[in-house]
C-alpha cells in the first residue's frame, strides 16, 4: 500500500512530532512515569543465576535455578524459579514434565530434608544430625560386610564378594563422580551395583 504524502504534511508531521518531544522534555512526561511504576516488575530481574543439573534421571538436563536473597550478605536464598538451560548441550532449555516441575519438587512441604531414624519398636522416625546417620550407616555396613564377607569361592580361587549388600548409585553426575563411585563400590566388594536410570 503506497501513502502520498506532501512536502507539507511531511512538514506538519515533523512538527507535531518535535513539538511533543519538547513538551516531554519540560517536565510533562510525569504520567508515563506514574504509569510506568504500577507495571509489574520482571519477576527475575533482582534474582541470582545459578546453574545446575536436574536430578531426576541419567539424561542430565541442565537447568537454571533463580534464588532470591545474597548468601554473602547472611540472607536466605529463596528459589523463585526454575528453568531449562538453552545453552546446555543436551537439553537446550527443554525439559520433561518432572523437570518443568522441579521448582514444586525442591519447596514441597513433604520433602525430607533432614536424617531420620525409627529405632527398634518405635512407631514414629526421629531426626537426627548427619554425623551420626553417616556414622550409623559405616558401622552397619562394615558389620554386614564383616559377617558376609567372601573371600574366596568353593575352589579355593579368589573373589573377594560382598553379595548381601546392593548399592543404587546417581545417575545425574559428573563421569569424574561416577569413576570414583565405581571403585569405592567394586573395591568394597559389593556385587549388585546399578543407578536410578535403569530402575
Amino acid at each position: 500500500m503506497n501513502i502520498e504524502v506532501s512536502r507539507r504534511g511531511l512538514l506538519m508531521a515533523a512538527g507535531v512530532g518535535g513539538a511533543a518531544t519538547a513538551l516531554g522534555a519540560l517536565g510533562f512526561s510525569a504520567a508515563e512515569a506514574a504509569e510506568a511504576a504500577h507495571v509489574r516488575a520482571y519477576k527475575l530481574a533482582r534474582t541470582t543465576e545459578t546453574r545446575n543439573t536436574c536430578p531426576y534421571c541419567s539424561v542430565a538436563c541442565g537447568v537454571i535455578i533463580y534464588s532470591k536473597g545474597d548468601l554473602r550478605k547472611g540472607e536466605r536464598a529463596d528459589i523463585t524459579h526454575i528453568e531449562g538451560d538453552a545453552d546446555h548441550p543436551t537439553n537446550r532449555g527443554t525439559l520433561c514434565p518432572k523437570g518443568a516441575a522441579l521448582k514444586d519438587f525442591v519447596l514441597s512441604e513433604s520433602r525430607l530434608r533432614h536424617p531420620m531414624i525409627r529405632k527398634p519398636g518405635s512407631d514414629k522416625f526421629e531426626r537426627v544430625s548427619w554425623d551420626r546417620a553417616l556414622d550409623r550407616v559405616a558401622r552397619l555396613m562394615k558389620d554386614d560386610r564383616d559377617k558376609n564377607f567372601v573371600a574366596k569361592n568353593k575352589n579355593g580361587v579368589t573373589v573377594n564378594r560382598w553379595t548381601t549388600v546392593g548399592f543404587l548409585a546417581a545417575s545425574a553426575t559428573t563421569s569424574e563422580t561416577a569413576y570414583l563411585t565405581y571403585k569405592v563400590v567394586r573395591g568394597a566388594g559389593v556385587l549388585p551395583f546399578d543407578n536410578q536410570a535403569r530402575v
